[in-house]
């Protein structure tokens, strides 16, 4: 059954808050702010809420998930250094079960061999890895196309 308004999260982790000033060889100079303000402009409102959260803390995210759980349909979900470490956040996506779309900035699986271990990807809808920002917006564009969105 077609929803008249869909809600997508884009969830992020630790030290997303730093893009535009972290290691910008690394993730580039779009700030977490300038990301959402882009996919922003690419939703039809009418359609389609688009929030965000971010935390460099894991209890947060996983407070986050369980409280708003029954209002989101699909998630993007930068899980940052905790994609290598968090398995209470992996046991949060298990128990809420809504879809979701792990995305990462750059390449994990070209990074130091800790950054190949995601606890996340197996369960997840899809992964987009390497694409700097666009990971994001390829995100989206899956979503809306899985939903059936009008944009």
């Amino acid at each position: 059954m077609k929803k008249n308004k869909y809600h997508i999260l884009i969830l992020n982790g630790p030290n997303l808050n730093l893009l535009g000033l972290r290691e910008p060889d690394k993730y580039g100079n779009k700030s977490l702010k300038d990301i959402i303000n882009m996919l922003l402009t690419k939703i039809n409102k009418k359609y389609c809420k688009l929030s965000h959260f971010q935390s460099n803390a894991e209890y947060k995210l996983i407070d986050y998930l369980i409280k708003y759980k029954n209002q989101i349909d699909y998630i993007i979900f930068n899980p940052a250094a905790f994609t290598h470490t968090s398995i209470a956040l992996r046991d949060t996506l298990l128990a809420i079960n809504i879809p979701f779309i792990e995305v990462h900035i750059t390449n994990i699986y070209r990074r130091e061999i800790f950054r190949k271990k995601s606890f996340f990807s197996d369960i997840s809808n899809g992964v987009i890895s390497g694409l700097g920002s666009d990971c994001y917006v390829l995100a989206l564009k899956t979503i809306v196309k899985k939903l059936k969105i009008r944009i």
